[in-house]
């Protein structure tokens, strides 16, 4: 494993949020005012989280849902009831609306869990894996018809095990063997420096110049699109489409029981923190070494 494989620590304070009881979401009368303007607000709300104009924040949603604790819809008195509690955590107002300022705490939060970004700001690139330390994908886990996908072992069993439990516990995606397919994990640092200099597109959000791929840590899974959008189009309608679908969801509740944090602006991107009790607990699914599936062809 390598030595930034080694290093990365499961931050597991607060990943997994309050646990959910039953809920009243209609409860706290002096609220109802707060979850009208957040009704509104998860709609219609103009504005610019990642540096690219989106209308509301249901994309985010499910991310938010979790770190609260609720299932209330936006537009309730428990939803805002439950935001005023993560306000006060965090030393803001604890009104319950939802506004910039709390969401940038929100993207705080999220971006901290992701140990590649504490690599960057600390302005590191992590050196890639050598080869000998990535396995290959099978052809049914790959999405689209596209060249045979490595990941580091470890994240390649936690991936393996986790799309086992998503199929056994959710009947819609056990009867789409698409969903959750990978359709980007290892890419060679080189290959991606020379697709930045033809494309012209590695701004930071866009692509990365130095992207958490070249870690074998980090996956691209399908997780549906909408009609006449990529599987990675970053327009904000396709976003909450994918944020509104059955693995998203699944995996914005259960990911990170096998080691993975997602990338709050691409509801496809996960990242791979290190091995948790239910993978430890858990058979092998991908032995080491892997054959390539190309071999003797």
């Amino acid at each position: 494993m390598t030595r930034f494989a080694t290093v990365l620590v499961v931050l597991l304070v607060g990943l997994a949020g309050p646990a959910l009881a039953q809920e009243d979401c209609n409860a706290g009368p002096g609220s109802r005012g707060i979850a009208v303007a957040n009704g509104y607000s998860a709609d219609w709300l103009m504005w610019q989280p990642f540096d690219q104009t989106e209308r509301g924040w249901l994309t985010y949603l499910p991310l938010i849902q979790k770190e609260i604790g609720t299932r209330c819809a936006p537009d309730t008195p428990g939803f805002a009831q439950a935001l005023a509690t993560f306000q006060k955590r965090y030393d803001r107002v604890p009104n319950g609306l939802f506004d910039r300022g709390t969401f940038q705490v929100f993207k705080g939060v999220w971006q901290e869990r992701r140990p590649f970004v504490m690599a960057r700001v600390a302005d590191i690139c992590p050196e890639p894996p050598p080869q000998s330390e990535l396995g290959y994908l099978d052809p049914d886990e790959e999405h689209a018809d596209r060249m045979v996908r490595l990941l580091q072992y470890d994240v390649l069993n936690a991936y393996r095990l986790m799309v086992r439990a998503a199929r056994a516990e959710v009947p819609e995606i056990a009867d789409n063997p698409e969903l959750l397919q990978i359709f980007s994990s290892y890419r060679d640092p080189d290959a991606d420096t020379a697709r930045c200099a033809t494309e012209g597109n590695c701004d930071g959000l866009r692509r990365a110049a130095c992207s958490p791929h070249r870690t074998g840590t980090a996956i691209d899974i399908y997780v549906g699109h909408l009609a006449g959008h990529g599987v990675d189009s970053t327009r904000w309608a396709n976003r909450r489409h994918q944020s509104r679908g059955p693995a998203y969801r699944w995996l914005v509740e259960n990911a990170a029981r096998f080691g993975f944090v997602p990338y709050a602006y691409e509801p496809w991107h996960w990242e791979w923190t290190g091995p948790t009790t239910e993978i430890l607990n858990s058979g092998r699914l991908a032995p080491y070494p892997h054959t390539s599936p190309l071999a003797g062809e």
